[in-house]
């Protein structure tokens, strides 16, 4: 967290570092994705692992876009 935020301030610094963290969760439920498939349609996780996926990369984006905004308004 602390070279996130010397690079790039203190609030974008701190998003960074929930982003980086966000990412390793989304892996780590990518791979227990892996091991559990729906009973319905195994070609697909778990129904309960999708939407963890899915609220994931909703956080991500939304980090995403506040990081982008703070850089465009020049606040760090």
């Amino acid at each position: 967290m602390e070279r996130y935020q010397f690079q790039m301030g203190s609030v974008r610094g701190g998003l960074a570092t929930a982003l980086d963290i966000l990412t390793d969760a989304l892996a780590l439920v990518g791979q227990h994705g892996v091991y559990c498939r729906s009973t319905r349609q195994p070609q697909y996780p778990a129904m309960d692992v999708r939407l963890v996926m899915e609220q994931i990369e909703e956080s991500k984006g939304l980090i995403i876009a506040a990081m982008q905004e703070l850089k465009k308004n020049g606040a760090s």
